[in-house]
């Protein structure tokens, strides 16, 4: 099973940083409004949101850990070491991709843009398995083991949409996944009407959903990555796009793997107050030492 673990964390956060009432701390509007999300502190004792994800990545087995972020990232290096890589964190190797933006832009160039740089910077990842995810989602142990533990080359985690436990609005602006009868991946349909949905249902009748969370063969990944189109709407390279031109190219190259649970996530200000005490009750007792 493979060890390594990529953290996409060098977006910029744009939804995060907008002005919105909440009943947050004056401290943790501030911290909203100029850190990256996933380095919000998020319980009593200062520590960051990435901490709980890395503690199930540890507990799921993964031992190389790779954080993409942004050129002028300095805080993470406070929480997780100093050194471009090899720096130890309860037991696992944290080393830094760097997601360079273009000069002609402004932000960050999109997830696709992320992996691309990961990979180009830590070159033996193009000859190993990894998986890829956002640094915003609280992805769990179960999820996380599920992906190591397949002996499919590629793979997703499927979620069943009815266990997110978000509104219906936001929910309804997931894009669906399409999959065979086998549960391979055959489409990603962004913002699907009602009507449209229920041709989407897998089957055991759910409507699935990706949260961005991947198991890649870096070989086979690699020329989709670096070769992924600018999607004309967003402007940026994303990684469901290069997704699909593999999956155009390799029919039943990427498996979904069905999951139904919440994935509790930062994507505005709301969410923070949502999330803390979803830490707060799941991880009284957090050990990693085990």
């Amino acid at each position: 099973m493979h060890e390594n673990l990529i953290i996409l964390a060098g977006g910029a956060s744009s939804r995060m940083k907008k002005a919105i009432k909440t009943g947050l701390s004056t401290d943790l509007t501030a911290q909203a409004n100029t850190r990256s999300k996933s380095l919000i502190s998020i319980d009593a004792s200062g520590r960051p949101v990435m901490d709980y994800l890395l503690y199930n990545a540890k507990e799921a087995g993964y031992k190389h850990i790779f954080i993409v972020i942004g050129e002028k990232e300095n805080l993470i290096k406070e929480f997780y070491g100093d050194n471009p890589g090899g720096n130890n964190f309860h037991g696992l190797t944290i080393n830094y991709a760097i997601q360079y933006i273009p000069k002609d832009r402004e932000k960050p160039f999109g997830t696709a843009d992320a992996l691309h740089q990961a990979i180009t910077q830590y070159p033996e990842l193009n000859s190993e398995t990894y998986t890829v995810c956002n640094s915003d989602n609280l992805y769990s142990e179960a999820a996380l083991k599920a992906l190591r533990s397949t002996d499919h080359v590629n793979a997703f985690v499927s979620y069943d949409r009815d266990t997110l436990q978000f509104s219906l609005q936001r929910i309804a602006r997931f894009a669906l996944v399409s999959l065979d009868e086998e549960g391979f991946l055959k489409n990603i349909i962004e913002k699907p009407s009602v009507e449209d949905s229920e041709l989407y249902k897998d089957g055991s009748g759910k409507l699935r959903v990706s949260m961005n969370i991947f198991k890649f063969n870096g070989a086979m990944f690699q020329e989709y990555v670096v070769n992924c189109p600018v999607n004309e709407k967003r402007n940026e390279k994303e990684l469901p796009t290069a997704l699909l031109n593999m999956v155009k190219e390799h029919p039943t190259s990427i498996i979904g793997i069905p999951i139904s649970e919440h994935v509790p996530d930062l994507t505005s200000k709301e969410d923070i107050a949502i999330l803390k005490e979803y830490i707060e009750e799941y991880y009284v007792n957090m050990d990693w030492s085990r």
